[in-house]
C-alpha cells in the first residue's frame, strides 16, 4: 500500500492519464482505429532526445559548463545571473526539467559553499521560471512544444512567431530583476579546481551523442524520417553506454500514449467532441493557460490539441500556462523537491515566493499575448 501511494505521488499525471484512458476504453471499445491515435513521430523524438540528454548527463557535460562559467563570476549578482541564464538558455536544448535537475542542486551547493544560503530561495525560483520560459523558444525545449510542432505542420518561422516575443520579454524581465540585485563581492566558490583529464573514450562518447543530437534536430526540422533515426539512436546508445536507457522517463512516454487514447476516444463520441470544440474553439489562449494550472501544460497541450486547429495560439497558451501554480509545469516540482529536501522548514516560504513571482510573469506575458493577438 505504501509503495502504491508513493508511486501515485511520484507519477500522479501518469496515473490520472491511465485512469482516463481506461474509462474512455469502456465508452469506446478497443478496435483497429486505436492504432491511429498516437503521434508516433512525437513519441520517437521524445524517446531519442531524453536518451541523448541522459547521455550528456552521464558525461557530466552540464556540470562542466556550469563550472566553466562560474570561474568568471566575481559578485553575487554575477553568480545569480550566471545560474539563472544557464537554466534559461540550456533549457532550449536539454529541456526545462533536465536543466533544473542539473542546475538547482548545483545552485544549492554553490551558495552553501560561499555561505550565502539566504539567497538560494529567490535564485531557485528565478531558475525555475527561466527554465520554463527559456524552453518555450525551441521545438525541443519541452514536451508540449515537441508535440505541437510535430502535429501542427508549422514552419520554424511560424513557430518562432508564436513564442519568441514572449521568450524575449521574459529574458528582459529576468535581466531587470537580476540587475537589481546588490553586486556584493564573493570569494572563491570552490568550483575553480581543475577537472580530471578526459580520456579518448569520454571524447568519443561526447562526439557520438552530439552527432545523434544533430540527427534528431534534422528530424524535428522534417529533413529526415524519424524511423531510421530512432533505430540509429537505439543502436548507438547500446554500443556507447547502454545504462543511459535506465535514465529515460518512460512514464512520460506512457502518459503521452494514455492521453492519445483518451483524446482519440473522446473525438469518437459525437456529443463530447462537439462540446469540447465549442469550449476551446476561439478561446485557445485562456483554455490553455487555465487548463495548465490544473493538469499542467503538457497534458493540457495534448488534450486541447484534439479540439482545435489554432495551433499557433495553443502553443503560446500552454507555454505561458507553465507559469502560475506549482503544478502548471511539472518541471517546477523538480525545483520544489530539491529545495525542500535541503530546507524542509522553508516549504511554505518557497511556495509563497514561487507563486508571487510566477503570477507576476504570467500577468505580464498574458497581457502581452492579448495585445499581440
Amino acid at each position: 500500500m505504501i509503495r502504491i501511494k508513493n508511486f501515485f505521488k511520484k507519477e500522479t499525471v501518469f496515473c490520472i492519464s491511465f485512469l482516463l484512458a481506461v474509462i474512455s476504453c469502456v465508452a469506446v471499445l478497443p478496435d483497429a482505429a486505436y492504432l491511429a491515435y498516437p503521434d508516433y513521430r512525437t513519441l520517437a523524438l521524445l524517446f531519442c532526445l531524453m536518451t541523448i540528454v541522459s547521455g550528456f548527463q552521464s558525461l557530466g557535460v552540464f556540470t562542466i559548463l556550469g563550472q566553466a562559467l562560474l570561474k568568471r563570476v566575481r559578485s553575487l549578482r554575477g553568480l545569480s545571473s550566471a545560474l539563472v541564464f544557464l537554466c534559461f538558455f540550456c533549457s532550449m536544448v536539454i529541456t526545462n526539467d533536465v536543466a533544473l535537475i542539473t542546475f538547482v542542486p548545483f545552485t544549492i551547493l554553490v551558495f552553501r559553499m560561499i555561505q550565502r544560503q539566504e539567497r538560494v530561495l529567490k535564485v531557485v525560483v528565478l531558475e525555475t521560471i527561466a527554465a520554463n520560459l527559456g524552453s518555450m523558444a525551441t521545438p525541443i525545449g519541452n514536451p508540449q512544444n515537441l508535440y505541437l510542432y510535430s502535429i501542427s505542420g508549422l514552419t520554424a518561422a511560424q513557430f518562432g512567431r508564436c513564442v519568441l516575443p514572449y521568450a524575449g520579454l521574459s529574458l528582459v524581465m529576468l535581466l531587470g530583476i537580476l540587475l537589481s540585485e546588490r553586486g556584493e563581492a564573493i570569494g572563491k566558490t570552490g568550483m575553480e579546481k581543475e577537472e580530471k583529464r578526459k580520456d579518448s573514450r569520454w571524447f568519443l562518447s561526447l562526439i557520438s551523442f552530439l552527432l545523434l543530437l544533430i540527427l534528431c534536430m534534422l528530424v524535428v526540422l522534417r529533413i529526415l524520417p524519424y524511423g531510421p533515426v530512432l533505430v540509429c539512436v537505439a543502436l548507438a546508445v547500446l554500443v556507447v553506454n547502454r545504462k543511459v536507457f535506465l535514465s529515460v522517463d518512460y512514464f512520460l512516454l506512457l502518459t503521452f500514449l494514455c492521453f492519445f487514447i483518451f483524446i482519440g476516444n473522446m473525438k469518437r463520441i459525437p456529443w463530447i467532441n462537439s462540446l469540447l470544440i465549442s469550449l476551446v474553439d476561439g478561446q485557445e489562449l485562456w483554455a490553455g493557460i487555465l487548463a495548465s494550472q490544473v493538469i499542467s501544460n503538457v497534458p493540457a497541450a495534448i488534450l486541447l490539441s484534439g479540439f482545435t486547429e489554432n495551433y499557433e495560439t495553443l502553443i503560446t497558451a500552454v507555454n505561458l500556462g507553465g507559469l502560475g501554480t506549482l503544478i502548471a509545469s511539472l518541471a517546477s516540482l523538480i525545483s520544489f523537491k530539491f529545495f525542500v529536501r535541503e530546507y524542509p522548514d522553508k516549504k511554505g516560504v518557497f511556495l509563497k515566493t514561487f507563486t508571487v513571482w510566477n503570477l507576476l510573469f504570467l500577468a505580464v506575458l498574458t497581457g502581452a499575448a492579448l495585445i499581440l493577438a
